[in-house]
């Protein structure tokens, strides 16, 4: 069985587990319509993508 030769410090361990916390989406504007979506995701109220109309638009109720 594998045994550490030396105690892993806690700046070290630290270090390792940073990129472990949590972090909150991030979102873009489109630009035609204002609306905020995740970046390289369809906006799916108006249904572009990078430029295109990928779906068609969702009726507002």
């Amino acid at each position: 069985m594998a045994v550490p030769m030396k105690k892993v410090t806690r700046m070290k361990r630290g270090h390792r587990r940073s990129t472990d916390a949590l972090k909150q989406p991030s979102y873009v504007e489109n630009k035609e319509t204002g609306e905020l979506h995740r970046p390289h995701h369809i906006d799916l109220k108006s249904g572009i993508y990078n430029g295109r109309q990928v779906l068609e638009p969702k009726e507002t109720y």
